[in-house]
Order: C-alpha cells, then structure tokens, then sequence
C-alpha cells in the first residue's frame, strides 16, 4: 500500500525538479498521430529501477520505462522532459503539480487508484525476495529476529510488511534499489523484497544477489503510467493510444527484449 508522503518532501521536491533532475528526454512532435502542442510534459522517474530505469556504461539513461515512454511520445507527437528524481520523490513530484505523469516501474493497485489515473498496464510484474549469493537464508523461516530491506512506497515492501509479523523480522525501508542491494551485500539487513524482472536483471549483471523465493500470487500486479487523478487526461490518452500501437507494430516486443533477452 502507498506510503503517505509528508508535506515536507513535496515541498522540497518543488526544487529539487528544478535543479536536480539528472535525465532530460525530449520527443519532438510526430505526424505519425497524437494531439501534439506546444506544451512540454514534465515525466518523473525512478533513477536505479533496471531494467526499467537505470544509466548504463556510456552514462545514458536508459531502461524499459525510458523507450516506452520515448516510443509513445514519437508515435503520438508530444513533447517531454524526463526527469530522474527516485521513487518516492517521484511520486511526491506528481502530487504536488510539479510532474504531470510517472513511469517508475508503479504497480497499479487499488490504494493507489483513489489518489492516481492509471493507463494500461505496460508490463506484468511479481515481487520476490533476495540474499547475497551464497548466504544461508533459504526462504522466509529463516528471517525470524533478523532485518531485511524494503524500498519505500513500494509492493516490495507491501509485501515485507505481510509477512513480518508471521515470520518475525524487521524492516529496514531505503529510497533506491541500489542502496538496499549494498545493505543486504555488506550483512546489515540479510535479504531484500525487489520486484522479480528488476531483481532477475541484476542478478543477470553480477549483483552479488540470488533469488530465494517469490510471490506470484499475492503481489503480482501490472506497471502503469500515473498522472494526478482527474489531471492530465489528454496525455493519460496519448499514452493509452501510443502503447496501443507501438504494441500493434512490434516495437514493444523489440523493447522488451532489448533488456530482458539473454545476450
């Protein structure tokens, strides 16, 4: 369930989107469709969420979200600027006008449908739990009076929560993948609650983590785009329309794979 974000870091968010967004994508417009303007959407984004958002070796932002959202703007001619602030300052962007929309790898759930609209679902995704790679910890009995890690804000840690009382741990909470991953590495906290395609990327790239259990059941759910509920309905469409057809012409598929296919 989503965390309620204090005033305080909206407000702080106000200027960190003016001085401190570390990815600027811009889609000029299209006549391939769409209701392109003038307007440029502000978009935030998560800044380490791979496959999804993260910076790669030549220091570009890149990701799953990064294409779509790319390939939907060409397609539908709008213009954007992307703007790479975490997860929750993302969200608290978006909440306190400064974004129009989010992309961050966001699972559509109820809670969060009373506050956010949703589009379509871009991507289906479950939660899993991970270790540093040869640790001793197999599965959920052996967390009792141990600590794991959570990102903030996220079904990662929805579903640590749902599972604490009864397997007796607790729960450190962190802004960034990143940071929670070198947490579980360096011994402070034993494991780490991670969605499964982001955990699976890095584990792929050598992160020092493996994979010990997963939720497919209760915490599987889709990614979507967020806009401001009853705010931005014009661009909510524009990105129902475009992911339509880049879906329709096989440049989803392509984009998909460009992450996720073994190399």
């Amino acid at each position: 369930m989503k965390k309620f974000l204090s005033v305080a870091l909206a407000a702080v968010m106000m200027l960190s989107l003016a001085a401190c967004g570390s990815s600027s994508n811009k889609a000029e417009s299209s006549s391939e469709g769409g209701s392109a303007s003038d307007k440029t959407y502000i978009i935030a984004t998560d800044t380490t969420f791979a496959p999804f958002e993260f910076t790669n070796d030549k220091n570009e932002f890149v990701g799953i979200d990064v294409d779509i959202l790319a390939a939907i703007a060409k397609d539908q001619g709008f213009k954007y600027d992307l703007q790479s602030l975490g997860f929750d300052a993302a969200v608290a962007a978006l909440e306190s006008g400064q974004a129009d929309g989010t992309i961050a790898g966001m699972s559509i759930t109820e809670e969060r449908q009373k506050k956010y609209d949703f589009s379509e679902a871009y991507y289906d995704s479950y939660v899993c739990m991970a270790v540093k790679k040869g640790s001793s910890i197999k599965g959920y009995e052996d967390l009792k009076g141990k600590k794991v890690a959570a990102k903030t804000g996220t079904q990662g840690a929805d579903c640590a929560e749902s599972l604490k009382d009864k397997y007796g741990f607790d729960i450190t909470y962190f802004d960034d993948s990143a940071t929670m991953y070198q947490d579980v590495k360096t011994g402070n906290t034993v494991a780490c609650f991670e969605d499964q395609p982001v955990m699976a990327y890095g584990v792929s790239q050598g992160n020092g983590l493996e994979i010990v259990a997963e939720e497919k059941d209760n915490f599987s759910t889709p990614y979507g785009f967020a806009v401001l509920k009853g705010q931005n309905a014009d661009l909510l469409k524009m990105f129902n329309e475009g992911l339509k057809n880049i879906k329709a012409n096989g440049t989803y598929d392509e984009i998909v794979a460009k992450y996720t296919s073994a190399k």
